[in-house]
């Protein structure tokens, strides 16, 4: 390492020198804590304190007021946005149900228009159903009677032969055809 002969030495003379001569003006005190540097001190902290404060009323304080005056404005438009967005939606809101109960009644009346004519179809046809039975139920009758009356007629006959067979078995003689009609025409009734 090198040093120099200057700064090798213990102290320098002229060094030594200046630093006492400061040292015994000021009285072995630290200049800004001398008092009579005070009025001094206090001008200059007047001055730089008017200066700082003209700073901050002409430049600092006007911006930062517009900002938080933006910020106020911007935030009294969304709160007017939100409310009026509410508004619409809460007016969607029951548009909507107003259209979807209006819906609900048109699918119950279409559904029951649905019920009442599948109903009228039905009745329609079960009555076409019916009148078609009760013809045929007419006709069975028909049918009936006149296999009815054709056996009632051919069970006269055959009781008048049976019964004529039976007299002729019992008796032993020929009955009379018309005696034994009256005869089977009065078990009849």
């Amino acid at each position: 390492m090198f040093v120099t002969p200057a700064f090798a030495q213990e102290g320098s003379p002229a060094l030594d020198e200046t630093h006492s001569l400061e040292h015994a003006e000021t009285g072995g005190q630290f200049p800004p804590f001398d008092p009579s540097h005070f009025p001094s001190q206090i001008l200059w902290l007047a001055i730089t304190f008017g200066l700082f404060y003209i700073f901050l009323k002409k430049v600092v304080l006007p911006r930062v007021g517009g900002i938080l005056e933006v910020r106020r404005d911007r935030i009294a438009q969304d709160l007017d946005q939100a409310a009026l967005m509410k508004s619409e939606a809460d007016a969607a809101v029951a548009a909507y149900e107003q259209e979807l109960a209006e819906a609900k009644s048109k699918a119950n009346a279409i559904g029951q228009q649905a019920r009442d004519g599948a109903k009228a179809d039905a009745d329609a046809k079960r009555k076409g159903v019916e009148a078609g039975l009760e013809q045929k139920l007419a006709e069975a009758e028909s049918r009936i009677a006149a296999i009815k009356t054709a056996a009632m007629k051919e069970v006269g006959t055959i009781a008048e032969d049976t019964t004529a067979a039976i007299v002729q078995e019992l008796i032993g003689g020929k009955a009379d055809k018309a005696s034994v009609a009256a005869a089977v025409k009065a078990a009849r009734e």
